[in-house]
């Protein structure tokens, strides 16, 4: 069976959800439950699995950095994939970025149209840095984007309601993790 989604893991790395990573929020530990869940769905149902790794370049110029706190600098493990989420190095792609948006100078696009991709499920964080410009950009390049919100997280619940509510009005489709397993087990997202 050929599938036509891709499960994106966005930044879900141990600056952004160990508590002792360098930007750390609590929302990014408390999504692990429900995006494994999802994950684990996503994998039986034989969808590609892509993670985003967001990484600086040590030692090197970064005009992104300079307005904003250092993190995720290779070689420092904070831009390592946590390990409460279950990479499978076979068959998962991992892919890096130094841009909030998953597509912007990376080859994610070609991974996904190599694949003959038509969905793109989004999860992970920051909903309304990283998600969001990769939502953006998922739309502006015809895919059919999905965001799972118990599967997404940043500093705080509002400003994640406000930018889900935006995506979902205009850019894609927002649901739960118990709609996202409905939608995936009724033969809706292949």
């Amino acid at each position: 069976m050929s599938t036509k989604t891709a499960f994106i893991v966005v930044d879900m790395v141990h600056d952004f959800v160990d508590p002792t990573g360098l930007v750390h929020y609590p929302k990014n530990l408390e999504i692990i439950p429900a995006m494994n869940k999802a994950l684990e769905v996503s994998r039986s149902k034989g969808h590609l699995v892509i993670f985003i790794q967001h990484r600086y370049r040590k030692d090197k110029f970064d005009k992104n950095l300079q307005n904003m706190r250092p993190c995720c600098i290779e070689g420092s493990g904070g831009e390592e994939i946590t390990s409460l989420l279950k990479v499978d190095h076979k068959k998962d792609y991992i892919v890096q970025k130094r841009r909030y948006s998953s597509f912007f100078g990376t080859d994610l696009d070609l991974i996904l149209r190599e694949h003959d991709i038509r969905n793109i499920v989004v999860v992970g964080t920051k909903t309304n840095n990283c998600i969001y410009a990769t939502v953006i950009d998922g739309y502006y390049l015809d895919y059919n984007v999905y965001v799972i919100r118990d599967c997404v997280g940043t500093s705080d619940d509002t400003t994640n309601e406000i930018f889900l509510r935006d995506i979902h009005k205009y850019l894609g489709t927002v649901v739960t993790l118990d709609e996202y397993i409905e939608l995936v087990n009724g033969g809706k997202l292949k």
